[in-house]
């Protein structure tokens, strides 16, 4: 690049965009490729630039935008698109609803090469069409090229961004105590589950109320697998107390629990197992009274068919204490993206 004063530049082409701030608008005033005229001289000057820089082919350097284009190429995204570069950035908007995830530690190696910042939502983020997931831009207006290639090279080993959509499910509730059983208090948890499970797809396929009775567990939750089932949720009986055969109701089906128990509040005492593909869950009283719970957190990947590890529940610890305020947006709190 060459660096040249406004009032030098008339018949120049700009090689980066000229920002722009003025009433709460931030954009870019000018756009890379304009070739300057006379008329755009006061215009430049109104926004504090003096001199503007002439693009000059430099062996091993690449331009800001030729940059981002890149690193947009490297991190394809199915269910979402990357902007045109603008003042040297493109962003990924999603076009589907679904779950956003973050190879992590991939991240972090390439956002360490020098020039390269990457930004993104936090991983196991659930987003709608048009929210932004990620941003891609370099520093300086030109960087090495070794610190894309190198880049490129790490992204062609491993994912670095993906979107999961989400997949039809039909799903059984068996909603366990013996005093909804006997018409002593009215069942909430139906209506609070069927609510939250309509903002993914397929059916709800009904809920059962049992009696404090392991068969009568077992029978209704076989029933809902034998309609097809590919979902269950049991409601109550969840703590540790004699009578809560929840837990057990679960295991006698002869699934596999991966934990009870999740280091999140509240919904500590939740349950999360398999019976073969079939996610099943168990949840705690919590998610009556509460407006957000772990069962928030749970679905998303649940309607991806994105299996559960031990290890993934382990790390909900960080960020899985729910203050209960009204609006978070703490980008590590776990409870403040629903």
């Amino acid at each position: 690049m060459k660096k040249v004063k406004v009032e030098d530049a008339v018949g120049l082409t700009l090689c980066h965009d000229l920002t722009e701030m003025r009433d709460g608008f931030k954009g870019a005033a000018f756009k890379r490729g304009h070739v300057i005229t006379e008329e755009d001289i006061p215009h430049m000057l109104d926004i504090g630039k003096r001199t503007v820089f002439v693009w000059e082919e430099n062996a091993g350097e690449i331009h800001e935008e030729d940059a981002a284009l890149r690193m947009a190429a490297m991190a394809p995204v199915a269910g979402a698109h990357y902007t045109a570069p603008s003042e040297g950035k493109v962003l990924l908007l999603a076009d589907q609803e679904g779950l956003f995830r973050v190879n992590t530690d991939l991240l972090r190696r390439v956002n360490a090469i020098g020039d390269i910042t990457i930004s993104t939502l936090p991983d196991h983020y659930p987003v709608k069409p048009g929210m932004r997931l990620a941003s891609m831009r370099i520093v300086p207006l030109v960087t090495q090229e070794s610190q894309i290639i190198e880049a490129e090279a790490l992204c062609k080993e491993e994912k670095l961004l993906d979107l999961l959509p989400y997949k039809p499910r039909k799903a059984g509730i068996v909603i366990t105590g013996s005093e909804i059983y006997h018409g002593r208090i009215k069942d909430k948890f139906e209506a609070v589950c069927r609510r939250k499970l309509a903002a993914y797809p397929g059916e709800v396929l009904g809920a059962a109320i049992c009696d404090d009775d392991l068969d009568m567990l077992v029978s209704a939750a076989r029933s809902f697998l034998d309609q097809g089932a590919d979902l269950l949720i049991f409601s109550g009986g969840m703590s540790v107390d004699p009578d809560d055969l929840t837990p057990t109701a679960i295991r006698q089906l002869s699934c596999q629990v991966i934990s009870h128990g999740v280091p999140s509040q509240p919904g500590n005492m939740s349950l999360v197992a398999y019976l073969g593909d079939i996610p099943v869950l168990g949840v705690p009283g919590a998610a009556i009274s509460l407006p957000t719970t772990l069962f928030d957190v749970l679905l998303p990947q649940i309607y991806t068919g994105l299996k559960f590890t031990k290890g993934d529940l382990i790390r909900l610890g960080e960020g899985g204490l729910c203050q209960l305020c009204p609006a978070c947006h703490f980008p590590n709190c776990t409870f403040g993206r629903y």
